[in-house]
């Protein structure tokens, strides 16, 4: 963005705006930004028993069977992120590469997906802390208060600037993982020697065999995607990364991996705990169940840390993210330039942050409060796979768009730029298909009505804002 620089007047002397800190973290600590993002004690334990009824003994592979287009894609980022780091990220490189209206969507599906996460997070923090002290149930003002704080603390937190919002991801990261994965390791030891429930350990664990049919299939696929997204975090905050272009992309392509590996090993550790009956039955609190199972009330407990650890991370992530993805988009005037302001104090889009915690919150709010709005918002929680998949697509196909001249100036160009993310996107295109062939009504609308509004929304910067983004030329690299 802009920089502070002196006029050549002798007394006279213009600042530009601020802008954010360069330099600010460094790529492990952005690493743990992406993969908190994700939020993965959250992700294994919204998904355990919905991948193991989806896929079966096919749990681990259909993990790695999407991990694989991911780290592709991923690896897409990281060439976009080398041509433009900057903020908006995937709204920028779709706009520039291939269409700015294409762009603009882009950038919204983004800010929606991020947005139903965080408050999906959100609504089930105070019966994840609760637990923590042995409770089972929270009357609704209650869980509005303790949500509401935890909001708060993390807005000031990432108002305060990225160095905080670093460290305290990074002390979080590191006891969510410890716990999540010495469980996994007690409960593989538990079932490998007590071949308890009916998932007993065996090779038919690694068998796609185990799926039944390509509905089954796409139905646990678009759990994985679910369960994966958020790396994409690190892109993010490229312009507060030291080595801005070259970091954030291998932060993305290292936190994939890292997601992959501990998805697959807890999935293999936890779910043959207990019994797929019971796995569904406590669905809604299976990793404390699964705890319980292991280790009694005590176990319990500290699992349930790990769920509010994970829960609390991510959804400060998301206050960051998508802060710097508005304030991306606000200095190309697609949304208003008030929300592009940068605190001169703290370095930080503090507006955009601000208008994130207040949406946050007023959702938050309204889910609690009124059922018939829960239930609707139920629904789009749903859908949100399908939103990441959407714009992982774009980003992929923008890649391939924008390197087009270099697919056919060697063999190695043609499958690193070409083939590999074109594969990549057309399989995240199938488990849309899929899941939209699958998928109810209801769902159906849902992402209707999310289209449309991000339809709304662009005519209203192509024409009441006037932004000039909608008139950028298209772009490409070089041979």
């Amino acid at each position: 963005m802009t920089e502070r620089f002196m006029t050549a007047a002798p007394e006279t002397t213009q600042v530009l705006p601020a802008r954010l800190e360069p330099d600010a973290i460094g790529a492990a600590q952005d690493t743990i930004i992406g993969m908190a993002n994700s939020a993965p004690t959250v992700a294994i334990g919204l998904s355990l028993a919905g991948l193991a009824a989806a896929a079966a003994y096919g749990s681990g592979p259909v993990i790695i069977l999407c991990g694989i287009p991911m780290l592709v894609i991923a690896n897409a980022y990281r060439r976009l992120n080398l041509w433009s780091a900057n903020c908006g990220a995937s709204f920028e490189w779709v706009g520039r590469a291939i269409d700015p209206y294409l762009g603009f969507l882009t950038g919204w599906l983004m800010i929606a997906a991020s947005l139903i996460a965080a408050v999906a997070g959100v609504v089930v923090l105070a019966p994840s802390v609760l637990a923590i002290f042995g409770g089972s149930a929270l009357s609704t003002w209650p869980n509005i208060f303790i949500s509401t704080a935890v909001i708060v603390v993390l807005l000031v937190i990432a108002v305060a600037g990225i160095r905080l919002t670093a460290r305290t991801q990074v002390a979080m990261g590191v006891i969510e993982y410890v716990i999540l994965i010495g469980f996994s390791i007690w409960g593989l030891v538990f079932a490998l020697g007590h071949h308890h429930g009916s998932f007993p350990i065996t090779r038919d664990w690694f068998n796609l065999g185990g799926i039944g049919g390509q509905g089954s299939l796409a139905s646990g696929l678009l759990i994985a995607v679910f369960m994966l997204a958020g790396w994409d975090a690190t892109v993010y905050v490229n312009e507060e990364v030291k080595h801005r272009r070259h970091n954030p992309g291998k932060a993305a392509v290292i936190a994939v991996a890292l997601l992959i590996a501990i998805y697959t090993f807890s999935q293999v550790g936890l779910q043959g705990v207990v019994s797929p009956a019971k796995l569904q039955a406590n669905s809604s609190s299976v990793l404390v169940y699964v705890a319980q199972a292991l280790g009694g009330g005590p176990a319990a407990k500290v699992m349930a840390l790990a769920l509010a650890l994970s829960v609390i991370a991510s959804t400060g992530v998301s206050i960051v993210i998508l802060a710097r993805m508005i304030y991306g988009m606000a200095s190309h005037r697609v949304l208003p330039s008030i929300l592009g302001n940068v605190s001169p104090r703290f370095a930080t889009p503090a507006i955009a942050s601000v208008v994130v915690g207040v949406v946050l919150v007023a959702v938050t709010w309204i889910y609690l409060l009124s059922g018939s709005i829960a239930n609707a918002f139920t629904q789009l929680i749903d859908v949100t796979g399908v939103l990441y998949a959407s714009f992982y697509i774009l980003t992929a196909f923008s890649a391939i768009v924008y390197y087009r001249r270099r697919i056919f100036s060697n063999a190695w160009d043609a499958v690193l730029v070409g083939i590999l993310p074109l594969a990549a996107a057309g399989f995240l295109v199938w488990i849309v298909i899929r899941s939209w062939q699958n998928a109810p009504g209801s769902q159906r609308w849902s992402l209707f009505g999310i289209v449309m509004a991000g339809v709304a929304l662009m005519l209203v910067a192509r024409y009441i804002l006037r932004s000039p983004f909608f008139r950028i030329p298209r772009e490409s690299a070089p041979r």
